[in-house]
């Protein structure tokens, strides 16, 4: 499972309060629109795999294969690359990605799961966790605020991996599995987008798939946690929820697939309004078929949705009923910093886009 995208457990990292993702409660609810185009614009191309992005401080932030990773000035467009490496390991892939007011944090996925923390204002690289064993592979990141954070990955006990910070990364603790739902046997997550794991206030979602399409959810930042079914497809190693996002603690939305057979749309996104308890299905049979992420555009009050793979673009004006291929143009992850703008990132890409 881990040669393919596939992380299941938490890793609690501090939280984005730039990020639009997670503070779309203050956001201006606007008239919903009946249709949109994309503009796109090449920021970036180069030799990186970029699975992972985030949004904080004027910056977008990315990180990838090879030890890669970086910032894009959002109004202007300027970017910076760089490069951290491991015991000269050059083929680390940091596929987790977290920022905050004056950090960004980079997980990679695989033997070792390492976690370095970058300072904005200088560039420092600091590595504030290492956990060598077989199986490691974490998938997701995120934090609450500047101090608190989680992660989570594949299980390399009884239950997922959960690794939690309470100050500011500078030391991580992973939980033990007494405290953490078990695993089902052959279930894992996938490491494709970043996406994976949704938090709103308090809660923090986790999502499954391989044996098993399951949330784990926690009310109070990973101390106790429930699990919910979902009518997601599973059963298969590379089948199962491969993002979800949560615009309040209510309303909730998951895609995913079988990264077998993208084009099969059946029983691959749902949504959610009773904070992942239960969950309905969105056009199953029409629509976008495998997805590595999905995102509540903001500023639209949970009505717009936006859709990415590697098979194109798809826009929602209606949560979900109905969809809109706006490009054929393969990504793997997006994140938007109002209705109207954004970036995207996948294979040897970064785009900055519009919607109009």
């Amino acid at each position: 499972m881990k040669k393919i995208l596939i992380l299941a457990l938490i890793i609690l990292s501090a939280a984005c309060k730039d990020n639009p993702q997670t503070s779309k409660i203050n956001e201006t609810q606007n008239e919903s629109r009946t249709d949109v185009t994309i503009k796109m614009t090449e920021v970036l191309t180069d030799s990186i795999s970029i699975r992972a992005l985030d949004y904080g401080d004027g910056d977008y932030w990315f990180s990838g294969n090879d030890g890669q990773y970086g910032r894009i000035d959002a109004a202007t467009g300027k970017t910076e690359m760089s490069k951290v490496t491991f015991d000269e390991n050059e083929s680390i892939e940091y596929r987790s990605i977290a920022v905050t007011d004056q950090y960004t944090y980079i997980l990679s996925a695989g033997n070792p799961a390492l976690v370095y923390k970058i300072t904005h204002a200088n560039n420092d690289v600091k590595l504030v966790y290492t956990e060598v064993e077989e199986r490691v592979f974490y998938d997701s990141m995120k934090f609450w605020n500047d101090q608190e954070g989680i992660a989570f990955g594949d299980p390399t006990e009884d239950c997922l991996s959960v690794i939690k910070t309470f100050d500011g990364g500078e030391s991580w603790a992973k939980c033990k599995c007494t405290y953490l739902p078990e695993f089902i046997k052959d279930e894992a997550a996938f490491a494709a987008s970043n996406s994976n794991i949704s938090i709103y206030e308090d809660n923090v979602w986790l999502a499954t798939g391989g044996a098993a399409a399951r949330i784990l959810h926690s009310k109070d930042r990973g101390s106790t946690w429930e699990e919910y079914a979902t009518p997601m497809i599973a059963g298969s190693e590379m089948a199962g929820i491969f993002a979800i996002d949560f615009i309040d603690e209510n309303r909730g939305v998951m895609i995913g697939g079988d990264w077998n057979k993208k084009k099969d749309n059946l029983y691959n996104k749902a949504i959610t309004y009773d904070g992942g308890k239960n969950w309905k299905l969105m056009s199953s049979g029409s629509g976008p078929g495998y997805c590595s992420d999905i995102i509540f555009i903001p500023e639209t009050d949970g009505k717009e949705l936006l859709a990415v793979g590697s098979e194109g673009i798809w826009w929602s004006g209606d949560q979900g009923n109905i969809w809109k291929k706006l490009s054929n143009e393969g990504f793997y992850t997006v994140r938007m910093i109002n209705k109207k703008e954004g970036f995207l990132a996948g294979r040897n890409i970064v785009s900055s886009f519009s919607l109009e």
